[in-house]
């Protein structure tokens, strides 16, 4: 595990213990996320995800303490079936209600970036799991959240697409008051770390 540089912590785990089913790795984890693009890697089971939904607030945690910035922490999970009626507009469209800094303008740009507009007003089982996760890396990064959690955001993804988000966390990684996370096995490569958590 890197540490993280000398900075004011916008995201702190204290002594965090998962829920029911979580795995046993996540018990008394402390760690604390500055301004920038981090990481958060593990192979399959070792709790990625569940830590970014206990980050979130997603998932109730059994012990321990997550404190969040006034920004907020966005996380979204468009995967289950109970999404695959909604067009993509209107995932877009529910998800900026509950962001107050939502950037409008780079979520059409991103939406032409990631060759998304001609799927705005298909429903989510009509898309393809790239396309189903450009959805949410679009609402993600255009959310405007302080901090921002990434689960596999470059899974079953186009070059282009990677190349995309890739380029959009390296100009994020200068940002001074934001914060990124990615979960993935792997820390993302040609992106500038913050970061490193070995799950």
């Amino acid at each position: 595990m890197s540490s993280t540089s000398h900075l004011t912590p916008l995201l702190q785990a204290n002594a965090l213990c998962g829920g029911p089913g979580s795995p046993a790795l996540i018990d008394a984890l402390t760690h604390h996320w500055t301004a920038g693009v981090h990481a958060i890697c593990g192979d399959e089971g070792t709790g990625k995800t569940t830590l970014l939904r206990l980050l979130a607030g997603d998932l109730p945690a059994l012990g321990g303490r997550v404190t969040v910035p006034e920004g907020g922490v966005f996380w979204v999970d468009l995967q289950g079936p109970e999404h695959d009626q909604t067009t993509v507009q209107a995932c877009w469209d529910k998800l900026r209600q509950r962001c107050p800094l939502w950037n409008d303008e780079l979520l059409q740009d991103l939406a032409q970036e990631l060759d998304m507009e001609q799927h705005r007003h298909k429903r989510l089982e009509m898309l393809s799991t790239g396309s189903r996760r450009k959805v949410m890396v679009t609402a993600a990064l255009a959310s405007g959240a302080t901090v921002t959690l990434l689960d596999q955001p470059f899974a079953a993804l186009d070059l282009r697409s990677i190349r995309a988000i890739q380029e959009f966390l390296n100009e994020a990684a200068e940002h001074p008051s934001r914060a990124w996370i990615v979960a993935d096995y792997e820390a993302p490569s040609d992106v500038t770390l913050a970061s490193v958590l070995d799950l």
